[in-house]
């Protein structure tokens, strides 16, 4: 059955290939080279990740193409296509369990810039903020910083952004279709509504500091109530952030939200998320990065009442042993449930292969109980993780 599955996983990613070496030829014969671009690339990856109750073996082939056309001296328009296609097998006590082949879409999207705008719509990654480790404005990603590839499902929708002469941006969106669960979410987005809001970015000082704003109508289909209760249908949730970072010697930083439900039959209609951090790089042999984050969350009734929260610290060290490795330990700590969750990688980079080996121990529920559906690896439980990529 695996061999079965590892065929039609390996068809699939000839078809892909196929498809897009052939848009690409297609579209290189249409335009002159000095016209524009046309670029496929991608990236194949496989792991093995072993942990006491459960093993996976997977492989996972994202092909790309980006296209670019230059229309003037000032404006160009582009446009990047990337499938997510994936193979894994899940092992109990490295007894066969169950297999998985997913095609998805990873990246669809047409861009039109001049240099201080651009606009893009499509399946695409949005992703700001300050934090690093422990991130409040995790809206609408989910990039885990121990995944080696930094993966994360994007979201489909319009994104505007200006930019002043100053360094001072502004960001307009509207996203629709996207009902998958994203970032923070605990609930869906209704499929038949438009979320929107944006983002002004101002540089502060030595530094910047970022006022976002994300307007969505949730569904309530999930939820289960008494059955006395009235619940409609959808309700509206709006989130708040703002955040700065700034460079005082060493790095310093902050993020935070709030987020405001419409919903009658909860009590808790706020949530607070905060985070503040700082980073320096030791002059200790090659240069030791060390990186340390403080978030804590409010569920409330009031805006910024008391209510129920919990708290968590991170702390990170990466080090270079020299050109092509590096070592990376992130270990956090959670104060409520006390206990520690660290990781620790190896990693060597040559210029098409990189190979990751790393080791973790966490509780057997994702920390932040998030779930990224763009990549397999939850890191739950102890264990260890092997992967070998290959871009090209």
């Amino acid at each position: 059955m695996i061999v079965k599955q590892y065929i039609v996983f390996i068809t699939y990613l000839n078809r892909l290939t196929i498809v897009l070496l052939s848009a690409a030829t297609v579209l290189s014969s249409c335009h002159p080279a000095s016209a524009g671009s046309v670029t496929p690339s991608g990236q194949l990856s496989g792991w093995l990740t072993a942990t006491e109750d459960e093993s996976q073996l997977g492989v996972r082939y994202i092909p790309e193409l980006s296209l670019a056309q230059r229309l003037s001296s000032s404006y160009e328009i582009s446009a990047e296509i990337a499938v997510n296609s994936q193979w894994y097998s899940d092992f109990s006590k490295w007894d066969y369990s169950d297999d998985t082949l997913t095609v998805d879409p990873y990246r669809l999207w047409a861009r039109f810039a001049s240099p201080q705008y651009e606009i893009r719509g499509g399946l695409q990654k949005i992703s700001f903020g300050s934090a690093m480790l422990l991130r409040p404005l995790m809206w609408f990603d989910t990039i885990d910083p121990r995944d080696p590839l930094q993966l994360t499902e994007g979201v489909y929708g319009l994104l505007g952004r200006y930019f002043f002469l100053n360094n001072a941006n502004i960001w307009v969106w509207t996203l629709y279709g996207n009902d998958d669960l994203k970032g923070w979410e605990g609930l869906p987005t209704d499929k038949s509504s438009i979320e929107y809001g944006g983002r002004l970015q101002l540089p502060i000082l030595s530094g910047e500091m970022g006022f976002s704003y994300d307007h969505r109508s949730v569904d309530t289909d999930s939820i289960v109530v008494d059955s006395r209760e009235q619940l409609q249908n959808t309700f509206p949730e709006d989130r708040f952030g703002i955040d700065g970072k700034w460079d005082l010697g060493i790095g310093i930083w902050f993020e935070g939200t709030v987020t405001y439900q419409d919903l009658g039959v909860i009590d808790l209609h706020y949530q607070r998320l905060f985070t503040v951090g700082l980073d320096y790089t030791f002059d200790i042999g090659n240069g030791l990065h060390v990186l340390g984050e403080h978030f804590e969350s409010v569920q409330a009734e009031e805006a910024f009442g008391s209510g129920e929260q919990y708290a968590i610290s991170a702390l990170s060290a990466d080090y270079p042993l020299g050109i092509l490795d590096t070592v990376t330990a992130i270990v956090y700590y959670n104060w409520d449930e006390d206990y520690w969750s660290p990781f620790i990688s190896w990693q060597r980079t040559y210029d098409q292969w990189q190979i990751n080996v790393s080791a973790f121990s966490n509780p057997d529920e994702p920390l932040l109980e998030q779930d990224n559906s763009a990549t397999t690896n939850s890191f739950a439980g102890n264990g260890i993780q092997v992967m070998l990529v290959f871009n090209h």
